[in-house]
């Protein structure tokens, strides 16, 4: 559509210097599109007296934020199920190639969520980078979250070189992937078949030599490992992780560090039941919101 108004022309090599003098004056009227004829440009002005006349001028496209997503690689996943929202998120960013909604939260022994394709290719698959990392994600295969990705870095920032790691519920490989430059070993177990796939995909993806997949019940592994201890163990499943603290205190060095990721109201939650099985440190911090009534915390857990 378009609309008639005050407007200055202007010869193009002097368009940008017009530009932003109409801008710092407050002349120049936003809400239009300045326009070419010839070897001239046109701007459209509030101010008759300091017009060259009227002209036409297309009227700019009213921008607004999308509904609320969290992107992972080209794929948003919306809080709602509306379905003309996400088109207009589809169109929204050039990156994106598919829009879903989750229709249940996460559940199962493999944590996974039912998702519905709101707009654009009927697939949960996508790439994501991390940090110059890549990965190969499928959210209806196994759990991601990109709002780790800062967490991720905190605990590269506090590692020491060399450090030999544990990742209990590792999923597609965030954690032992990016930890990989600092480590000399990461085990990275997880009981769900499809995520302990896509990971060994993402450590060749990455050509990383020193993380070991395994598929594995994290309530196993004390047998496993059983002649092996760790500097550092990622503990991230936030839902139903205390039943998994006497493995990892039993695999963790003396001095060595757990993260212990939680789903809390109140900080501190979790705070008795830690102190059963350390006299050492343990410092807490809230990671994100997770819901208007919990937050997702994470206790770094000194063992001595």
């Amino acid at each position: 559509m378009s609309e008639k108004q005050w407007g200055i022309k202007v010869i193009k090599s002097e368009g940008e210097a017009t530009r932003r003098r109409l801008i710092n004056s407050g002349l120049f009227d936003s809400r239009l599109k300045p326009h070419s004829e010839g070897d001239f440009l046109v701007f459209p002005v509030k101010n008759e007296d300091k017009s060259d006349g009227e002209f036409f001028f297309e009227k700019r496209t009213e921008k607004r934020e999308p509904a609320r997503h969290e992107l992972i690689g080209g794929i948003a996943v919306m809080q709602e199920d509306n379905p003309s929202e996400a088109y207009y998120l589809l169109n929204s960013r050039p990156v994106i190639h598919t829009v879903i909604y989750p229709e249940t939260p996460v559940s199962g022994e493999y944590r996974t969520k039912d998702f519905k394709v709101l707009a654009g290719k009927n697939t949960t698959k996508t790439n994501y980078v991390e940090y110059n990392n890549r990965f190969v994600i499928d959210l209806s295969v196994a759990y991601f979250s990109a709002r780790l990705a800062n967490e991720r870095q905190r605990i590269v920032g506090l590692m020491k070189e060399k450090e030999r790691v544990l990742d209990m519920f590792a999923g597609v490989g965030p954690f032992p992937i990016i930890l990989s430059d600092k480590a000399s070993v990461i085990y990275a177990g997880d009981i769900n078949p499809g995520a302990v796939c896509l990971m060994r995909e993402n450590i060749a993806l990455n050509r990383k030599k020193n993380i070991i997949p395994m598929l594995a019940d994290a309530l196993s592994l004390g047998k496993i490992l059983k002649s092996h201890s760790f500097d550092r163990i990622i503990m991230n499943l936030p839902m139903t992780s205390s039943e998994f603290l006497d493995v990892a205190f039993l695999l963790c060095k003396k001095g060595g560090t757990i993260h212990y990721y939680t789903l809390q109201s109140e900080e501190g939650e979790m705070l008795d039941i830690l102190r059963k099985y350390t006299s050492g440190k343990i410092s807490e911090r809230i990671v994100r919101s997770y819901s208007p009534h919990q937050h997702h915390a994470v206790y770094d857990i000194c063992c001595e």
